[in-house]
C-alpha cells in the first residue's frame, strides 16, 4: 500500500481524504494557497505545502506546482479530489511521466468521459439512452441560437469541461440564449480554463438521478445503487438522498447496468458517477458521466457501508474489487445537506467572512436509532472567502426509513449553529419541513415551482409558534432567576419574586402566558387570553443555561432544538426553518413599546447596491446614460458564478462609483440614477 499520499484539493474534500488515509496508516500531504495559509487541512495533513496565491488560476489550477509538491515531499499518489484538476486528463498524464500514481480513473476514461461532448458521444456508441442536442464544438451567439432553434426550446447551454452547475443555463428564446452563451462561455473560462460549451434539449420536469460505479484494474466494474440529486438550485445540487424514492427495482437495475456497460466500454477504473435524467414515465436519459469522486458521496456510503475513498485508493494501488455486484446491497436512507454561506434571503447570494460561531450539531449515533454525519473543511474563526465555492459543510443523516432520515437531518439542521455570515441553513430546514418533499415528489424544478419568489421569512403557526413562545418566555424566566443570583444587578433580591405574566410578539402575533417553577424544579408556561384565562399548559425538560447558543430539551414531551441570539427585550430564535423575533414584555413594558416610534429604512430606490461581496467583473453603462428596465448595468463575480445586474426600471445613469476589478462589500453602492 502506499506509503503517503498527497491531497490536490482543499476544504472539505480534501479534510475527507486525510480522514480515510488516517485511518489506513497513510501519511497524508496538503496543498494549500496563501488565503487557506490557516486552514483546517493543512493543520489535518502530515504535512503541507504552499502553492500560491489564493485565486486558483495560480494554485489549485497549476499541475506543475502540485507535482512538485509531491516530488518534494515523497508523495506516492495523489488523490485530486472534486473540481480543480480532478477531471483534467493533462494533470493525470503529468503524474504518469513523473512516475506518481492518481488515485482516479485511467487516462482514456477521463479524455472520452470528463469532456462533456466526448462522453456523449461514447455514451451513444455504447447504446446509453441518451438526450438530443449538438455536440460540436460552438464558436458564437449567433451560431447557439441556430442550433437552439433547430433543437427547440427549452434548450440547455453547458460547459464541455464543467461540472458543479458552472457554466450552465437554461434558455427559453433566442435572447436567453444570446446571454447564457456569453455568461457560460465567460464561468467555464473561469472555472475550469475552457470555455466551450454544447446545447442539449431541456426535459421538462425531469429527476436527476445517478449511478455510482466502481471499476479497478482487472476489468471488474459494479453499480452501487443511485443518488437522487433532484433538489437545485441553478443547476446546483442542495439535498441529495439515497437511495431514490422514484426507482422501482427493474429502472435501478436498468439504469445500473446501463451505466456499467458505458464503464466497461472505457475500461474505466476507480469511482465515477454516471448522471441521468429521468422523466415522469421513469424513462431515463445519459446526462454526463463525472470521472471523480462526487460531493454527495456520503449518502452511498451511508446505505452500503462503503467507504469509496479507500476502494479509490486500493483501485490505483493495484488491488481488485472486494466485492462483486451480488454482494452489494441497500441498507436504510440517508439524507445529505450542503451548508452553503449564501444568503437565502437575497436570491441566495454568496456571503462572505469569519465564521464568528461555528457549532455543528454532534456526529454519531443517536437514541432514535439514526446517525450523524458531517463532513466539513472549516472551524470556528475560519474565513469564507470569495476565491472558492461557498460550501461550509455536508450534512448527512440515516435512518431505516426515509422518514427517520428527514426527520433526523431536520433536527441536525436546528442544532447547527453559525453566526459570522449568512448561511442557508433556514432554506435547508424550510425543505425538509416541505410536504411536497417529503412525500419524494420531486423535480430539478422542484425550487423555483415551490418559491418562485425567492425564499422568504414566513412567520411561525400553530405547533411551532406554541413551541417558540414557549421558549423565550421561559428563557427569559430563568433570565429573571439568573440575575437575582448575581451580586448587584438586583438589590435586596433575596426573597423577591418577579412577576410570572409575561406578554411574547413574534412578528405580528401577540401570546400572553404566565410562567411557574425555576430552573432546578422544572417550569410550565400557560398560555392565556389577553384577560388571563388559562388556554393551555407546556411542560419543559432541559439542561439549558445562558450562554449555549443552541436550547435543547423537551416541550410537552417533544424533542426540540432552538437557536438562541439574544437582543433587547427578547430573543432572534431559529427552528424548522422559521427565524424570528421573540420579544418578551411584563403588560407594563408591551404598553411603553407601543408608544415608541418605528424607525425607517433609508431610501435606496436611486442607487445600484452590490448585492453581495465580490469582484466587479465589467460596468456596461456611462455616466449621463439613459437605461430602459431590464437591460444590463454591471457584472458582479464571486465564489466563480457570474452575477448580471439589470436595470428594474427606466433610468439615467448620474453617478458611477465603482470601477471594473473594484472588490465590494454587500451593500456597496456601484452607481446612482436620477
Amino acid at each position: 500500500m502506499f506509503k503517503k499520499i498527497l491531497i490536490a484539493n482543499r476544504g472539505e474534500i480534501a479534510c475527507r481524504v486525510i480522514k480515510t488515509a488516517r485511518r489506513m496508516g497513510i501519511k497524508t500531504v496538503a496543498v494549500y494557497s496563501e488565503a487557506d495559509r490557516n486552514a483546517v487541512h493543512v493543520e489535518m495533513a502530515d504535512e503541507a505545502v504552499l502553492i500560491g496565491p489564493a485565486a486558483a488560476a495560480q494554485s489549485y489550477l497549476v499541475a506543475e506546482k502540485i507535482i512538485e509538491a509531491a516530488k518534494k515531499t515523497g508523495a506516492e499518489a495523489i488523490h485530486p479530489g472534486y473540481g480543480f484538476l480532478s477531471e483534467n486528463a493533462g494533470f493525470a498524464e503529468a503524474l504518469k511521466e513523473a512516475g506518481i500514481a492518481f488515485i482516479g480513473p485511467n487516462i482514456e476514461a477521463i479524455k472520452a468521459m470528463g469532456d462533456k461532448i466526448e462522453s456523449k458521444k461514447a455514451a451513444a456508441e455504447a447504446r446509453v439512452s441518451t438526450v438530443p442536442g449538438y455536440l460540436g464544438v460552438i464558436e458564437s451567439p449567433e451560431q447557439a441560437i441556430t442550433i437552439a432553434n433547430d433543437i427547440g426550446y427549452p434548450v440547455m447551454i453547458k460547459a464541455s469541461a464543467g461540472g458543479g452547475g458552472k457554466g450552465m443555463r437554461i434558455a427559453r428564446s433566442a435572447d436567453e440564449v444570446r446571454e447564457g452563451f456569453l455568461t457560460s462561455t465567460a464561468e467555464a473560462k473561469s472555472s475550469f480554463g475552457d470555455d466551450r460549451v454544447f446545447i442539449e434539449k431541456f426535459v421538462e420536469n425531469p429527476r436527476h438521478i445517478e449511478i455510482q460505479v466502481l471499476g479497478d484494474k482487472h476489468g471488474n466494474v459494479v453499480y452501487v445503487f443511485e443518488r437522487e440529486c433532484s433538489i437545485q438550485r441553478r443547476n446546483q445540487k442542495v439535498i441529495e438522498e439515497a437511495p431514490s424514492p422514484f426507482l422501482d427495482e427493474a429502472t435501478r437495475k436498468a439504469m445500473g447496468e446501463q451505466a456499467v456497460a458505458l464503464s466497461k466500454a472505457v475500461n474505466y477504473e476507480s469511482a465515477g458517477t454516471v448522471e441521468f435524467i429521468v422523466d415522469p414515465d421513469k424513462n431515463f436519459y445519459f446526462l454526463e458521466m463525472n470521472t471523480r469522486l462526487q460531493v454527495e458521496h456520503p449518502v452511498t456510503e451511508m446505505i452500503t457501508g462503503l467507504d469509496l475513498v479507500e476502494q479509490m485508493i486500493r483501485v490505483a494501488y493495484g488491488e481488485k474489487l472486494p466485492f462483486k455486484q451480488e454482494d452489494l446491497k441497500i441498507d436504510g436512507w440517508a439524507v445529505e445537506s450542503r451548508v452553503y454561506a449564501e444568503d437565502p434571503f437575497r436570491k441566495f447570494l454568496p456571503s462572505i467572512g469569519r465564521l464568528v460561531k461555528y457549532r455543528p450539531p454532534v456526529e454519531g449515533p443517536r437514541l432514535n436509532g439514526t446517525i450523524v454525519r458531517n463532513d466539513t473543511g472549516t472551524e470556528e474563526g475560519g474565513e469564507i472567502s470569495m476565491f472558492y465555492d461557498p460550501m461550509i459543510a455536508k450534512l448527512i443523516t440515516w435512518g431505516q426509513t426515509r422518514e427517520a432520515a428527514i426527520n433526523a437531518q431536520a433536527a441536525a439542521l436546528d442544532a447547527f449553529y453559525i453566526d459570522g455570515i449568512e448561511h442557508n441553513i433556514p432554506f435547508l430546514s424550510a425543505l425538509m419541513q416541505h410536504p411536497r418533499w417529503r412525500k419524494g415528489d420531486l423535480s430539478t424544478g422542484f425550487i423555483a415551482e415551490e418559491y418562485p419568489d425567492g425564499f422568504k421569512h414566513r412567520e411561525p403557526e400553530g405547533e411551532e409558534r406554541d413551541i417558540l413562545a414557549a421558549v423565550a418566555a421561559w428563557i427569559d424566566h430563568i433570565n429573571n432567576i439568573r440575575r437575582r443570583h448575581i451580586s448587584g444587578q438586583l438589590p435586596h433580591a433575596v426573597g423577591l419574586r418577579l412577576g410570572a405574566a409575561r406578554i411574547c410578539k413574534l412578528g405580528n402575533f401577540e401570546q400572553h402566558v404566565v410562567l411557574a417553577g425555576d430552573y432546578k424544579s422544572g417550569t410550565t408556561v400557560t398560555f392565556t387570553d389577553a384577560e388571563g384565562n388559562p388556554e393551555k399548559t407546556v411542560g419543559f425538560e432541559t439542561h439549558w443555561w445562558f450562554g449555549k447558543p443552541i436550547w435543547h430539551g423537551k416541550v410537552d414531551g417533544k424533542e426540540v432544538s432552538v437557536q438562541v441570539r439574544v437582543i433587547p427585550n427578547g430573543f432572534d430564535l431559529s427552528y424548522n426553518g422559521v427565524r424570528t423575533k421573540a420579544y418578551v414584555y411584563t403588560a407594563r413594558e408591551a404598553e411603553m413599546t407601543a408608544l415608541m416610534p418605528e424607525k425607517k429604512a433609508a431610501d435606496t430606490s436611486k442607487k445600484l447596491l452590490c448585492p453581495m461581496p465580490g469582484l466587479v467583473i465589467s460596468i456596461s453603462v456611462e455616466e449621463g446614460q439613459e437605461v430602459k428596465e431590464g437591460e444590463q448595468l454591471a457584472i458582479v463575480e464571486a465564489m466563480k458564478m457570474q452575477n448580471v445586474l439589470k436595470a428594474e426600471r427606466d433610468v439615467t445613469v448620474t453617478k458611477l462609483r465603482a470601477k471594473p476589478g473594484d472588490s465590494l462589500a454587500v451593500d456597496a453602492v456601484i452607481m446612482e440614477f436620477a
